[in-house]
């Protein structure tokens, strides 16, 4: 069954952003709003972009920020970077496989990069209906935490939500509309899953981009700094 996208609760057009466009959850999110309106204005960023933003370039973000300042306010910026695994290394089981290099690695593109986008962009954000959204993880819930492994990226995410809760709480006394949300998109088809069991039963990035957009359309200034699932479920810390 196709589930109807609603946008409702966002001025027509929309002005959006997209960072991590040139992933498959990134490019779902960019069609996605494309499609739900020929009016919407859509704005995309990756490595490649013009401008560009490469999270192991720190500049490149406040550099993006500032060049898409003119072309904002807009009423939903999504970061939808991140890396689980790489070409020389995969989740890590056991402490013995812990390597500073892959967290270094990691932690750069699932923390540092989305704390700086927070830092740079969240000031582009429509003062009367402005949404922020952090991809992140179940698996980075410590509270969650049964299975153990996959320690960076665990970590990176918790890190990342770490941020997402206490910039939200700033954000209430200098945006007092923003909304900045930590969202689990679950397990989709992307090369970030494709190694895994996950990935032969997870869902088109479409279709998940679609749910995401509808628990997003919901939220409101008084659910800013939680974390939820593309099901709308909020997930503990």
């Amino acid at each position: 069954m196709t589930v109807a996208l609603h946008l409702d609760s966002f001025p027509s057009p929309l002005r959006a952003l997209v960072i991590g466009a040139s992933g498959g959850i990134g490019a779902a999110f960019v069609r996605a709003l494309r499609l739900a309106s020929s009016d919407n204005h859509v704005e995309e960023l990756h490595r490649h972009s013009i401008p560009p933003v490469d999270f192991s370039e720190e500049t490149s973000i406040e550099r993006a920020a500032e060049q898409l300042a003119a072309r904002g306010p807009f009423h939903l910026i999504i970061n939808a970077t991140g890396v689980l695994h790489g070409n020389d290394f995969m989740p890590e089981k056991k402490l013995s496989d812990l390597q500073y290099d892959h967290l270094k690695t990691v932690f750069e593109i699932n923390t540092f990069g989305p704390a700086l986008v927070m830092r740079h962009f969240a000031p582009l954000l429509d003062s009367q209906r402005g949404v922020m959204v952090m991809l992140s993880a179940k698996v980075g819930s410590i509270e969650d935490n049964r299975l153990g492994g996959w320690y960076s990226y665990r970590a990176s995410k918790a890190a990342l939500n770490m941020l997402v809760k206490t910039a939200a709480i700033e954000l209430k006394r200098s945006q007092k509309n923003a909304v900045l949300l930590a969202l689990h998109p679950g397990t989709v088809q992307t090369g970030l899953s494709q190694p895994f069991r996950g990935g032969s039963v997870a869902r088109n990035a479409d279709e998940a981009v679609i749910d995401m957009l509808n628990v997003i359309n919901q939220k409101m200034p008084e659910q800013s700094g939680h974390f939820y699932t593309y099901g709308d479920e909020q997930l503990p810390w």
